[in-house]
């Protein structure tokens, strides 16, 4: 454990801000398959409506659901990744202070 460790993280970190960032534009490839599979169902009983003459308002409503819990799944596994990153943080700085006041001079 240590700078190699929080490097790690910190890459993470970044990849799913990224991720985070392109479910708020609108983008897909962030989304997992059973999270693509809903929206596409969900697109296809819009397309299914406009074809019956129909409303689209509840494709459109569960496709805005769908996108709040991907933006709320990556929220929490930022939280998480930045939750490990300060324990590292946390526990290398115990362990270099240890190592310091074991010292004999």
């Amino acid at each position: 454990m240590g700078n190699a460790d929080i490097r790690r993280l910190d890459k993470e970190i970044r990849r799913t801000t990224k991720k985070l960032e392109a479910v708020q534009r609108g983008e897909w490839w962030p989304l997992t398959s059973r999270e693509r599979l809903a929206m596409t169902r969900a697109m296809a009983q819009g397309a299914r409506s406009i074809h019956g003459g129909r409303s689209t308002a509840g494709a459109e409503d569960r496709m805005d659901s769908i996108g709040s819990a991907v933006e709320t799944r990556l929220n929490a596994e930022l939280t998480a990744l930045y939750g490990e990153r300060q324990r590292l943080i946390t526990e290398a700085a115990r362990a270099k202070a240890a190592k310091k006041s074991s010292r004999w001079f």
